[in-house]
């Protein structure tokens, strides 16, 4: 019978037997919490005043706070921290608006910490939507729908958009606030929900419990979610500094540096314990664990790892059980070299033998999952198509290989924006044409040939102001569309002075950018044999070519329209601040909505605002709102941009205002259509008189105009964080009143 042994020899390393947690002398734990350095509980414990903390002993039992804040923390990593989150909240009752409070985090004093990407801004409610603001590198702002209309329509344990929503944020937030608001404050749904709420919360950690939570009582729902659900904050050392810079690093430990800014430090393969602290990575005896660490002869421990033979008058591979085997001593043909190449020879060829076919299996796979998602996608249906054209000219099918290879196979340094609808990538294909590339989000796979037939129509698109699409790809599990590439940005860059936009976009450059949008936008309503509504016009949806031409881009939320009817009812899509309010209303879709969406555009252009602006009055939040008040208030000219002012004639400008003002009309039928609205704007571009004539009648209407408008040279925050960690709330009524249409 062979014996098998397993001898542990251990080398004895100089230094502490056990890993260092806290900075000698400084306690390691508040009640189960583990506190490492260089976070720290007490007074010069911590590596600064940013990772600093309090353990309150006045609680049962203890709870553990950063000392400049008032979130319960629950827990601390190697590269985040979960601690408690704040809510939101609006009720009302038959009267209207009952009690509400506007919560958010500030980050910004301490700059260690950003909000995780693993978190979620969640809305509960049946008659509500938020607002998320916050602040990173640039401002942002995103929101969504709690709707519903029925007690029992209401899923459990889905935010779906049905009573619960959800939206992700982007890395590197600061700062942020959620202000809530209503539609009809609730009065349809008084029954059973008298509250919405809104929250950042880390994915996965809060379940909806449907019509439970909508009836709950708000205190006892605000409760719940504070007490027992945290928010992810990712930490990092020196957040405007780089490896190069630091030294908390100690012996055997690495420094990496972290996507957007900053840097950490862990103890290298082999070690183990803190690496900010001196003798704080220390060598792990493998030998010890052999769970992890398995051997099955003879164990020896080195530095950062361990050596592991066969006991004498073995070989073969002790690493592994049943890995060792005797020695023959009695054949003298098979010495023990010469045994041993043999075994090594015939493993090799095994393990080839097993990896060339496990490679041609996943091959083959590979090869039918393609198959299956081209047929599931429309493939088939869409070579029909193609053949039935006697051309392929209008369209391309594209495959998996060209794409990867054309983006580095999805390289994050290739993605250039991203969108409800997917993400877009830049690509340079074989024969040198740069391209971009939209990997969609999930599609419904029983819309496929709905879904092929709008690719046909959109590729017999050919208008100077529309975004070509070239092709596609279908052997992905989501359809990948391949477009045209613009190179100049967003007109939203340019407006608001974004990344990659013009210092000053001229009030005749708008002027001319707005006649091609309206142009192209008309083309798709009325020239093309089935019509096409975009319902998602917005000047992010705007692009600029190399000659600084409008192109009007991203189809994803587009219907075509049949040819015997006015209006398509929908699944209510866009983005907030654009979104027609009829049809948000009714979700009946017309031409009519692309139409308001535009008049929000213009909106932009003539104001240089947002279309939902965080920093500015409820009067002011909505601009849409804000713009068709002033208009019919007489008051155009004091929300106009300076420099407009001083660029564009009065007459020019008014007539601006008089059509953006029929475009932002409630009511659809009254809207102009797409082509009137091209026509008119055409006819302000050939508006002959030049300024500086107008200048001389109006001069002084127009100086007291531009001394009434300077302060919109300046923004000013709407709220004033006091430090990173401290919460803020306030009570206020956040009903947006532009939103209860009558």
């Amino acid at each position: 019978m062979l014996l098998h042994f397993i001898i542990c020899v251990t080398m004895v390393v100089e230094g502490a037997t056990t890993n260092n947690i806290a900075k000698p002398g400084c306690p390691t734990q508040c009640r189960n919490i583990t506190v490492p350095y260089p976070f720290g509980i007490g007074t010069d414990c911590s590596l600064d005043e940013s990772y600093s903390t309090i353990c309150n002993t006045s609680y049962e039992p203890p709870k553990l706070f950063p000392t400049s804040g008032d979130l319960e923390v629950y827990n601390i990593s190697d590269s985040e921290v979960r601690l408690a989150t704040l809510v939101s909240y609006v009720c009302y009752n038959q009267s209207g608006f009952v009690d509400g409070v506007i919560s958010g985090i500030d980050l910004r004093k301490h700059k260690v910490y950003t909000f995780s990407v693993k978190n979620k801004f969640t809305v509960i409610g049946c008659d509500d939507y938020a607002l998320i603001n916050g602040t990173d590198k640039d401002d942002f702002t995103s929101g969504c729908f709690g709707l519903c209309r029925k007690k029992p329509n209401v899923p459990y344990g889905q935010c779906s958009g049905i009573g619960c929503c959800q939206i992700s944020i982007p890395k590197g937030l600061t700062y942020y606030d959620a202000t809530l608001n209503t539609l009809r404050n609730h009065s349809d749904v008084l029954s059973f929900n008298e509250c919405g709420y809104g929250f950042l919360v880390e994915e996965g950690s809060f379940k909806f419990s449907g019509a439970t939570d909508l009836s709950a009582d708000y205190t006892d729902f605000v409760k719940r979610i504070e007490s027992t659900i945290p928010i992810v904050l990712d930490w990092v050392i020196a957040p405007n500094g780089t490896c190069a810079d630091g030294n908390e690093c100690k012996g055997n430990s690495t420094c990496y540096n972290v996507e957007g800014g900053g840097y950490r430090c862990k103890c290298e393969n082999g070690y183990e314990g803190n690496p900010y602290l001196d003798h704080g990575c220390q060598d792990i005896d493998e030998c010890n664990n052999q769970g992890t660490n398995p051997c099955h002869g003879v164990c020896i421990n080195t530095l950062g790892g361990y050596n592991c033979t066969c006991l004498p008058g073995f070989y073969g591979d002790a690493y592994i059980k049943k890995g060792c085997e005797p020695i023959d001593t009695k054949d003298s043909n098979w010495s023990s070299p010469k045994y041993m190449i043999v075994m090594v020879s015939s493993m090799f060829t095994i393990l080839a033998g097993i990896a060339g076919m496990c490679f041609g299996i996943r091959k083959r796979k590979l090869i039918r999952l393609r198959e299956k998602f081209f047929e599931q996608n429309g493939g088939l249906l869409l070579k029909q198509k193609i053949k039935s054209q006697q051309s392929n000219e209008a369209m391309t099918l594209f495959s998996i290989e060209q794409l990867r290879k054309a983006t580095n196979n999805y390289a994050q340094e290739k993605i250039i924006g991203k969108g409800a609808y997917g993400v877009v990538y830049k690509g340079v294909l074989l024969d040198k044409r740069v391209v971009a590339i939209k990997k969609s989000k999930l599609v419904d796979a029983t819309q496929a040939e709905q879904f092929i037939n709008e690719v046909m129509i959109l590729t017999r698109v050919i208008h100077r102001n529309v975004v070509k699409l070239l092709g596609c790809c279908l052997e992905e599990e989501v359809p990948v569309l391949v477009y045209e590439f613009i190179s100049n940005n967003t007109l939203f860059n340019h407006i608001h002075h974004r990344l990659g936009g013009m210092d000053w976009l001229s009030w005749e450059n708008r002027l001319r950018v707005a006649s091609e949008a309206a142009s192209a936008l008309a083309y798709l309503h009325s020239e093309i044999s089935l019509p096409i509504i975009h319902r998602d016009v917005k000047s992010t949806n705007i692009l600029l070519d190399e000659n600084y031409t409008a192109k009007i881009s991203d189809f994803g939320a587009s219907r075509l329209v049949p040819l015997d009817h006015e209006q398509v009812t929908t699944l209510i899509q866009g983005t907030l601040g654009y979104l027609d309010p009829e049809y948000f209303n009714s979700s009946q879709l017309t031409e009519k909505s692309d139409v308001y969406s535009f008049g929000v555009v213009l909106a932009e252009l003539i104001t240089g605002k947002k279309p939902i602006g965080a920093d500015r009055t409820n009067e002011e939040k909505n601009l849409a709102t804000y713009f068709v008040n002033s208009v019919t208030g007489n008051r155009l000219f004091e929300i106009v941009e300076p420099r407009i002012l001083r660029e564009g004639t009065l007459e020019q400008l008014q007539e601006v205002g008089d059509l953006l003002k029929r475009c932002l009309s409630l009511v659809g039928r009254d809207r102009p259509t797409m082509k009137e609205v091209a026509v008119e704007l055409d006819g302000l571009r050939k508006f002959t008189t030049h300024p500086w004539v107008q200048r001389e009648t109006y001069s002084e209407t127009k100086s007291s105009v531009l001394e009434s408008v300077q302060s919109d040279l300046y923004e000013i925050p709407l709220i004033y964080g006091t430090n990173e960690w401290e919460s803020y709330s306030g009570i206020t009524d956040m009903v947006l009143k532009e939103n209860n249409t009558r």
